[in-house]
């Protein structure tokens, strides 16, 4: 899908991107090549086009990520996904509230569509910043106001990857309202862990920090990596998605994978007792 985008170029956006495709200029191939459709395209945006082009195509072929995802819209960055597959990850924190002054960071997962990594406060989360710099897109939601910002300011450093939110783009194609309630609209299942919310991952973190309850940071890092692995699929139905926007839909589809299987389950009697408890927790 990449090399059908022309929105990453100064001065296109999606109406002169459509007025592109319905010309027939379909592709990158169709103006390097100069194709016949290009003949109706003159003077400034014809040499424009020319230009970005050949400097497009040799940034993919460079894999220089930031050329496409320092300039595309929010919204469209899902078309860099294909093309840059094999250097994502999946990503999402837990903390113990919303006030980076106040409170702190619990846990971190990490997915990258075949291993699953986890950090925990106390343990190994200092680990965290040397291993995110193995990867060059990160794919969150709701990352670029959130999980970024209290990454950045809790380990003192500037994360560098290119960035997918899905947030802008799941609500460009209507779908708003949380991950979780996106996840619902898609169609995919949390099982046990389904009623499960960022306020009762302070609970069992409090319920871990204070009883020494082990099953309730297992059911934590089961919530916290059922985040991460899910956003692949929200990733790729997203992706299918808003390929039905353009004339891409039949060639591009994404194929959707099995879940992998997380290394925690989640203690339902836990759960329960919390529930029970109510109480103020932060």
């Amino acid at each position: 899908m990449l090399e059908n985008t022309f929105q990453h170029i100064k001065g296109i956006g999606p109406d002169t991107e459509r007025k592109l495709w319905d010309k027939g200029i379909l592709s990158w191939n169709c103006v390097l090549n100069n194709h016949k459709p290009m003949c109706d395209i003159q003077g400034t945006m014809r040499h424009r086009l020319m230009r970005e082009v050949e400097i497009s195509n040799q940034n993919l072929l460079n894999k220089n990520i930031h050329h496409f995802a320092d300039n595309l819209p929010v919204k469209s960055a899902w078309r860099l996904f294909p093309d840059f597959r094999d250097s994502v990850v999946y990503f999402d924190i837990e903390t113990t509230g919303l006030s980076e002054c106040e409170c702190y960071i619990t846990t971190i997962s990490l997915y990258d569509g075949e291993n699953i990594k986890y950090y925990v406060n106390g343990i190994n989360l200092d680990d965290f910043p040397e291993d995110i710099l193995k990867y060059d897109l990160l794919i969150t939601y709701n990352g670029k106001t959130f999980d970024v910002p209290w990454v950045e300011n809790y380990f003192k450093i500037k994360l560098p990857h290119a960035q997918i939110d899905l947030r802008y783009v799941l609500s460009h194609l209507g779908l708003k309202g949380g991950l979780k309630k996106c996840e619902k609209l898609m169609g995919i299942d949390r099982g046990e862990l389904d009623g499960i919310d960022g306020v009762f991952g302070i609970k069992l973190w409090f319920d871990y920090l204070e009883n020494k309850n082990e099953k309730a940071l297992e059911t934590l890092l089961a919530y916290n990596i059922e985040d991460v692995v899910n956003l692949e699929l929200l990733m790729i139905l997203a992706y299918n998605k808003s390929l039905c926007e353009t004339p891409f839909v039949g060639a591009n589809k994404i194929p959707l994978k099995e879940k992998p299987n997380i290394p925690f389950k989640p203690d339902m009697e836990t759960v329960q007792q919390l529930l029970m408890s109510g109480g103020t927790w932060y």
